[in-house]
């Protein structure tokens, strides 16, 4: 196994969490505010997208590639 299959292994998990955060963060908002103008739409995918790392490892629950040395 490559040292990049062994990466994605890690991450895939992690992918798959941010990916349904992110929709479930839009759906959300926009159930709170109404309809998002796309940039905004696309700050909060950013914010979800950074965020996710710092609270995981936080939690302490990152994968080893996420860990800071």
């Amino acid at each position: 196994m490559s040292d990049t299959t062994g990466k994605v292994r890690q991450l895939a998990p992690h992918w798959g969490v941010m990916f349904v955060v992110m929709f479930a963060v839009l759906a959300l908002v926009e159930s709170v505010v109404g309809q998002l103008p796309f940039l905004v739409s696309l700050l909060l995918v950013f914010v979800v997208a950074f965020g996710y790392p710092v609270v995981v490892r936080a939690l302490g629950v990152a994968p080893p590639v996420w860990q800071q040395s």
